[in-house]
């Protein structure tokens, strides 16, 4: 854009209630877990004048908006929905209209949901559209809602005024968009601007390309966008998500203020006009921060991890003169270029490298540019690793666009991971994650002969519900921040897992008690006490410790709550680790 674990790895989802934060982090959410709420469906042979029933079904988003409460599920039928007009005028031909505008809010932990009815695939077809102005197809203002398994296509650009139009556009925040396919739209497939706190989950953008573009061609068709979100906010969340064959960038977070985190994603050919070698336009696979060339002291850092990309027209994974460091930890880049850009800018306007690289593969090409003044260490670059195909299962490049698997989550797929007895295997270093073996390995994938991890969830991480705030004044927490809750019983915080089977699990709390003396809670585990937990003192509100025990789950959603029986609530809270389960 000109203007300016596995968390994959294991097949958990989760919501833990930890104390006085909530962090609600799903890998995917199934249909049993919609909210006890009302029920409505749409349907494209509906009606807007009937009971909105499954038998009587609406047959707009706009209808069920008008009646959805806060923990409300609508259903949308399969089949296509075509749009031939926004819901308001242009008021001129740079004026932006939306197809769909979802402007009702639902609460923390009472979302509505907007959920593609089980087995069935909705298509929201804007190619029609004649508006001769900017055009979304959906506008999300509002916050909490939840949409899954929509697939939204065509939005077009009618002039050559704008720089592009948008397939999604998300202004609220604490929103999840779940198993979306936004995709062949003139412009960004899914843009947040302005909102922080949501959760782009399990989604894909592809072949998204702007000719009427008034920076040119190609220049403003992103896969994922995030720009122009305020300071404060929280951060916005890309996970288990593909992006290819887009004109411009396959991620690109230009001027925000606010941080995102990537992880699990993955990018590839960007760069160019969909499905050729034509070049289009900027072709960064993963493009993390900067302001346009300039300076910016309200900068904040950005972390991708567990990231691949390839072959994409320009970096793999690039700074694009990000005034601060972000972290880039355990991707693979493969064909880029180069692999890794880390151009960064000072204070003074000059050029550096700005950006802590841990547990990265770069592979064939050029390998890494701007690297003077990074932080760099146990990267293959780093640690003299060479690297050739026989170190992969498979260097394939076909296939990464494959189905989904059942529970959403990416395909698994023998390319550009370790192969047994490769010297990729235990040669990182511990950056907090979980990992098996003596030592992470490098890349984006864990070798599979060792047992899988478990998964983290931070506390802060979107749409985590923290009955307190999320700070960062504390050091040595992980991710961006820690809940610190309020001093409450009850002020409880809540995680849901899916496990892949039922059984035994581990959990890990990881937590800070300055005060003087132990912060008791009950852990429930599906509204059933198990035991109860006592946070002990750690002597100071920088020294981490982590609470371990075993949990019984079920197959499908559990939830896991620590909930605090007195009035000093919780101790602060960092994230919470989940073992893969036993029978």
């Amino acid at each position: 854009m000109k203007r300016c674990m596995t968390v994959a790895r294991a097949a958990l989802i989760a919501t833990v209630v930890v104390g006085s934060s909530a962090a609600f982090i799903t890998t995917s959410v199934t249909a049993g877990n919609a909210a006890a709420g009302a029920v409505y469906y749409v349907a494209p042979n509906g009606s807007d004048s009937a009971a909105g029933t499954q038998a009587a079904p609406w047959a707009s988003i706009a209808r069920a908006q008008a009646a959805a409460q806060p923990g409300d599920t609508v259903y949308v039928r399969g089949g296509t929905y075509v749009f031939t007009r926004a819901n308001s005028a242009c008021s001129s031909q740079t004026a932006r209209v939306d197809a769909i505008t979802l402007n009702k809010s639902g609460s923390p932990g009472n979302l509505i949901r907007y959920w593609a009815y089980p087995g069935e695939k909705p298509v929201f077809d804007f190619s029609h559209m004649t508006d001769n102005c900017r055009i979304k197809g959906f506008g999300i203002t509002g916050s909490h809602v939840h949409l899954k398994g929509l697939d939204v296509r065509g939005v077009p650009q009618n002039n050559k005024l704008n720089a592009e139009s948008w397939g999604i556009w998300v202004s609220g925040s604490n929103n999840i968009l779940e198993l979306i396919d936004t995709h062949h739209h003139m412009g960004t497939g899914l843009f947040i601007s302005g909102g922080g706190g949501n959760l782009v989950l399990n989604s894909d953008s592809h072949h998204n390309y702007d000719p009427n573009s008034s920076d040119g061609p190609g220049e403003n068709a992103d896969g994922f966008g995030a720009h122009y979100t305020p300071a404060g906010r929280p951060a916005n969340v890309f996970r288990g998500c593909r992006a290819w064959w887009n004109a411009d960038d396959g991620y690109d977070l230009i001027s925000t203020y606010s941080p995102v985190t990537i992880e699990n994603s993955w990018s590839w050919r960007n760069g160019y006009l969909p499905g050729t070698t034509t070049p289009s336009g900027n072709g960064a696979g993963f493009k993390m921060g900067g302001f346009g060339a300039e300076y910016d002291a309200g900068a904040v850092k950005h972390t991708v991890r567990f990231s691949v990309a390839f072959l994409n027209k320009a970096a793999g994974f690039y700074a694009n003169h990000h005034p601060v460091a972000n972290d880039y930890f355990n991707n693979t880049s493969y064909g880029n270029h180069p692999d890794f850009n880390m151009l960064g800018i000072n204070s003074s306007g000059a050029a550096v490298g700005r950006g802590n690289l841990r547990n990265n593969i770069a592979y064939t090409g050029t390998l890494t540019s701007n690297m003077i003044g990074t932080s760099s260490a146990y990267n293959s670059w780093d640690l003299g690793v060479t690297l050739t195909d026989s170190q992969f299962q498979s260097v394939s490049t076909s296939g990464w666009d494959a189905p989904r698997q059942t529970d959403g989550s990416l395909p698994t797929l023998p390319h550009l991971r370790p192969a047994a007895n490769s010297t990729l295997i235990d040669k990182g270093t511990d950056i907090g994650m979980p990992y098996t073996g003596q030592a992470p390995d490098l890349g984006a994938f864990e070798w599979p002969g060792d047992t899988p991890p478990g998964q983290r969830y931070e506390a802060e991480t979107a749409p985590a519900v923290c009955q307190g705030t999320i700070d960062a004044n504390w050091a040595g927490f992980s991710g961006s921040g820690f809940c610190n809750g309020t001093n409450a019983a009850g002020a409880y915080a809540q995680f849901t897992v899916n496990p892949s089977a039922a059984g035994t699990a581990s959990l890990g709390i990881r937590y800070a008690n300055g005060a003087g003396s132990a912060r008791a809670a009950n852990l429930i585990v599906n509204g059933s006490a198990v035991a109860t937990v006592s946070f002990e003192p750690t002597g100071a509100w920088t020294t981490w410790a982590t609470k371990t025990m075993t949990v019984p789950l079920t197959t499908g959603g559990n939830t896991i709550r620590v909930d605090p029986t007195t009035t000093a609530g919780l101790p602060n809270i960092d994230h919470l680790d989940l073992g893969p389960t036993a029978g």
